[in-house]
C-alpha cells in the first residue's frame, strides 16, 4: 500500500486510472470521493493524503488485489470487446438507482391498496399537465402525485429531475398532494439542485421530500393523504 501511495503522490493526475482499475468512471470516482472525503479533488487528495486515498480505495473497492491481478494479466481481443461493452453495463447500473426509488414507492401504493399509474403526466391548474412517476388514482383526477428521482451519476438528468419537480409544483391544484422522493450518491454533486427541491418543500410548494431511508414515513404520509381524499 505504501508503494502505491507514494506512486499516486508522485503522479496525482493518475488517480482516475486507479478508479478505472476498480471499475469506477471518472464521474463515479468523484461522487465516491465526495461521499468519503467531502471533496472530489482527486489531485489534492493524492498530494496531501495519499495513504488515506489509497487506503479508502483498497478498503472499499479492493484496489490492491485488483492491481495485482490486472498488472500481470495478458489481454486479448475478447477483453477489448468486454471493456467496450462496459459502457452499456454502466448505463444500466446508472438507471438502477432510479428504478429502485420508483419500485419502492410503487410497492407502497400496492400495499396500501391504492389505484395508481406510473411514469405518466397529471392534470393540474387550468388544464396544464406535468410529468410524474406515480399518480393516485389517475392522471385526470390526480389526488397524490409523486416524483421518484434516484441517481448514481451527475449531469443533465439531475437538472431535468429538478425541473420536473418545479413543474409539478407550478401546475398543482390546491387539493393535490405533490411529493418528491430522491436518493442516490449523484445528488451529492448537485447540492444547489437539492437545495431547490428542499426550498419547494420548506415553502410548502410541495408537500413532502423523502429518501429511501425515510420510506416508512412516506408510507404513513401517503396513507394519511389518501384518507383525507377518501381514497382509503
Amino acid at each position: 500500500m505504501a508503494t502505491v501511495a507514494t506512486w499516486v503522490q508522485t503522479h496525482p493526475d493518475s488517480v482516475p486510472v486507479l478508479g478505472l482499475v476498480v471499475g469506477l468512471s471518472q464521474e463515479k470516482l468523484k461522487n465516491a470521493m465526495r461521499d468519503a472525503f467531502d471533496t472530489s479533488g482527486a489531485k489534492t487528495l493524492a498530494l496531501r493524503e495519499p495513504s488515506a486515498l489509497i487506503g479508502w480505495l483498497d478498503r472499499d473497492f479492493d484496489l490492491l488485489r485488483s492491481l495485482t491481478v490486472q498488472v500481470g494479466r495478458q489481454y486479448g481481443f475478447g477483453d477489448v470487446l468486454v471493456a467496450r461493452a462496459g459502457t452499456r453495463v454502466t448505463a444500466a447500473r446508472a438507471g438502477a438507482s432510479g428504478r429502485k426509488v420508483e419500485d419502492g414507492i410503487e410497492a407502497i401504493a400496492v400495499d396500501l391498496g391504492l389505484t395508481y399509474r406510473t411514469r405518466t403526466r397529471f392534470t393540474g391548474r387550468n388544464g396544464r399537465t406535468a410529468p410524474c412517476d406515480l399518480v393516485i388514482p389517475d392522471s385526470d383526477d390526480a389526488a397524490i402525485v409523486v416524483a421518484a428521482k434516484g441517481f448514481d451519476s451527475t449531469g443533465s438528468k439531475l437538472a431535468d429531475a429538478v425541473r420536473e419537480i418545479v413543474e409539478m409544483a407550478e401546475v398543482r391544484l390546491p387539493r393535490q398532494f405533490v411529493i418528491a422522493v430522491i436518493d442516490g450518491i449523484g445528488w451529492k454533486s448537485r447540492k444547489a439542485d437539492l437545495g431547490r427541491i428542499h426550498t419547494l418543500w420548506a415553502t410548502e410548494q410541495i408537500d413532502g421530500m423523502y429518501t429511501l431511508a425515510t420510506l416508512d414515513q412516506f408510507r404513513e404520509d401517503i396513507a394519511e393523504a389518501a384518507r383525507i381524499r377518501r381514497l382509503l
